[in-house]
C-alpha cells in the first residue's frame, strides 16, 4: 500500500469535491491537506532524487562519500583496534582457525552511525525543510531498520573468504598488529570503493523510504486540520 499516493488522492478528491459542490469547508480542508501532503512527499523525494532548480535535493547520493568514510571509521575504530587484535592473538592456539565476528557485530551499538546520518541531513540545505515536518524526530522510525541493514552489510564484509584468508595469513607474520590493521583497512577501503552513489541511494532507500511515507500521511492530516480551522474561523 502506497501511503503517500493514497493520502494525496484523498486530499485531491476533497479539494475537487468541495470546489465542484461549492462547499467552502470541504474545499479548504482538502486544499490545505493536499498542500501538506504534497510538500512532505516532495521533501521525501528530494532526499533521494535530484530535482532541477531545487538546491539541496538528492542529499543522500550527493553525500555518499561521507557515508563510506563513516563506515570505514566505524569498522577500524570499533573492531580492528590494536587492543582488540592483541587480545585476539593471545588465545591458547596463537592464531585464529575461524573468523566469526557476527556475535560481536550483533552486540555493537550502531546508534552513532544513525545519528551521523541524521546530522548529515540536518546540516545540509535540506535541514530547514526537514525541520518544517518535525525535525529529526520525524525520521526516528527508520532508526531500527537502518541499524539492522547496517549490521547485515558489516557481517557480509567480515564473513567473506578474502577477509578470513587475509587475517589467517597475516597472523603468522611479524609485526602482526600493525600489518593486519593496514591490510584490513585496505580490504574495507576497496569494498567501499565499489559502492556507487546509486547503490548507496538504493540501500538507504530500501531501509527507510517506507517509514518516511508516514510524513506524507501526517502532513495531509495536519494540513487538513489547519484548513478546517481556517475555514471555520472565516465562517464566523
Amino acid at each position: 500500500m502506497n501511503k503517500s499516493l493514497i493520502t494525496n488522492l484523498i486530499a485531491l478528491t476533497c479539494t475537487l469535491g468541495g470546489y465542484v459542490s461549492e462547499q467552502h469547508l470541504l474545499f479548504t480542508l482538502g486544499l490545505f491537506a493536499l498542500s501538506g501532503a504534497v510538500t512532505n512527499w516532495l521533501a521525501v523525494h528530494m532526499l533521494f532524487e535530484k530535482v532541477p532548480l531545487l538546491y539541496g535535493s538528492g542529499v543522500i547520493p550527493a553525500r555518499f562519500e561521507e557515508f563510506k568514510v563513516a563506515i570505514r571509521q566505524l569498522m577500524m575504530e570499533e573492531f580492528f583496534t590494536e587492543e582488540n587484535i592483541d587480545r585476539f592473538l593471545s588465545d591458547s592456539s596463537g592464531k585464529a582457525s575461524t573468523i566469526n565476528l557476527s556475535p560481536v557485530i550483533d552486540k555493537v551499538d550502531l546508534s552513532p552511525a544513525f545519528k551521523s546520518l541524521v546530522e548529515v541531513i540536518e546540516q545540509s540545505s535540506f535541514g530547514p525543510m526537514l525541520a518544517m515536518v518535525g525535525g529529526s524526530e520525524a525520521i526516528q522510525p527508520m532508526k531500527e531498520p537502518f541499524i539492522a541493514k547496517m549490521k547485515i552489510a558489516m557481517q557480509d564484509i567480515t564473513q567473506s573468504e578474502q577477509f578470513n584468508t587475509l587475517l589467517r595469513e597475516e597472523l603468522e607474520q611479524p609485526d602482526i598488529i600493525s600489518g593486519m590493521r593496514d591490510k584490513v583497512s585496505d580490504i574495507i577501503e576497496k569494498r567501499l570503493n565499489e559502492l556507487t552513489p546509486q547503490l548507496v541511494k538504493e540501500i538507504i532507500q530500501k531501509m527507510i523510504k517506507k517509514h518516511l511515507g508516514w510524513l506524507v500521511v501526517w502532513g495531509g492530516i495536519f494540513g487538513g486540520v489547519i484548513g478546517l480551522v481556517a475555514a471555520l474561523t472565516n465562517s464566523f
